[in-house]
């Protein structure tokens, strides 16, 4: 699997609201607390302003643009910014899944949309590897999209049998997209890991750590794969990912050893093996270094968890 593949897949996003906004007049609403939360949007008709909390730019959003915002913060939508916000949930919170709601009656701007909830313990991290905004504007990635968006309206339109289920494939596949046709045009930015994983000889790296996570990776051999010196590769890996080579493995490593803790029935000592480590206790060390607690821990805090869960639901 490849890296975008495996990030996606740890977050598990499901689709659990899509629906639309058809705005008219003057308008702006603010939406806050989306920690956790992947927003997918397009553009069917119309324009409007985004703002988005830590982002200098507003953009000014046009007919035909796909627009995924994958971190978690707040931002606000408008036909206007100095005009004072209205709360999205204000808006929302009579709308039936996969409809359409009216702000001034509509008719000026038409936007479709889909928010994914992600799950598992470190969502907020693996949220912080995607970039805040991914824009899609080159007309021909659009018109590749542009079908799944215009069906996704349509089938919030007209509320047909087994639509909304429909309507969110169509977003599952319009956030795999944008991603992909962003990361092929090279990302750009601050450092992180999409940064990283969209350079050529760094991603070469990554992908080579992802393919074989518990082979025994030195720095020079990541070099190799990469085709630079030790020392070229170490400096611009640091510059564009934000850490070390070693330090992104490990803490890769711990990734997905969370995720067999978690979903897997496999003992510490399997896990400890297919992540990399020869020994229960070199692995167990490496856990709580990035994790804060041992592996044991973490299996403990997950069953007490459920034991709430079912004492809170009577079971």
């Amino acid at each position: 699997m490849d890296p975008l593949s495996e990030v996606l897949s740890l977050l598990k996003p499901r689709s659990y609201l899509s629906s639309g906004i058809d705005a008219g007049g003057e308008w702006a609403v603010q939406f806050s607390n989306q920690s956790d939360t992947i927003k997918c949007y397009a553009v069917v008709s119309g324009e409007c302003w985004l703002a988005m909390e830590g982002v200098l730019e507003p953009l000014r959003l046009e007919k035909g643009d796909c627009l995924i915002l994958p971190s978690g913060r707040s931002f606000r939508l408008a036909s206007d910014l100095a005009i004072p916000p209205v709360d999205s949930k204000t808006i929302y919170q009579s709308v039936r899944l996969g409809s359409v709601v009216r702000v001034n009656d509509g008719g000026g701007l038409l936007l479709a949309g889909s928010r994914f909830a992600v799950a598992g313990r470190h969502a907020g991290f693996l949220l912080s590897m995607l970039p805040p905004i991914v824009r899609i504007r080159k007309e021909s990635e659009q018109a590749a999209l542009r079908w799944s968006m215009e069906r996704m309206m349509a089938e919030m339109y007209e509320g047909q049998p087994g639509g909304l289920l429909i309507a969110q494939h169509l977003a599952h596949m319009m956030l795999v997209q944008a991603l992909r046709v962003h990361l092929t045009e090279g990302a750009s930015g601050d450092a992180n890991w999409f940064v990283a994983l969209a350079d050529k000889q760094i991603g070469a790296a990554i992908n080579a750590m992802h393919a074989d996570p518990a082979f025994r990776w030195t720095l020079q051999e990541l070099a190799d794969r990469a085709g630079m010196s030790r020392s070229k590769f170490a400096l611009r890996f640091r510059e564009i990912a934000g850490e070390t080579p070693m330090e992104y493995l490990v803490r890769w490593r711990m990734l997905l050893a969370t995720d067999k803790l978690e979903n897997s029935g496999d003992s510490i000592a399997m896990i400890a093996i297919a992540v990399g480590y020869e020994s229960e206790s070199a692995f167990r060390t490496a856990f709580k270094r990035i994790m804060g607690y041992t592996p044991r821990q973490f299996c403990h805090g997950r069953e007490q968890i459920a034991q709430t869960a079912d004492l809170g639901t009577g079971r």
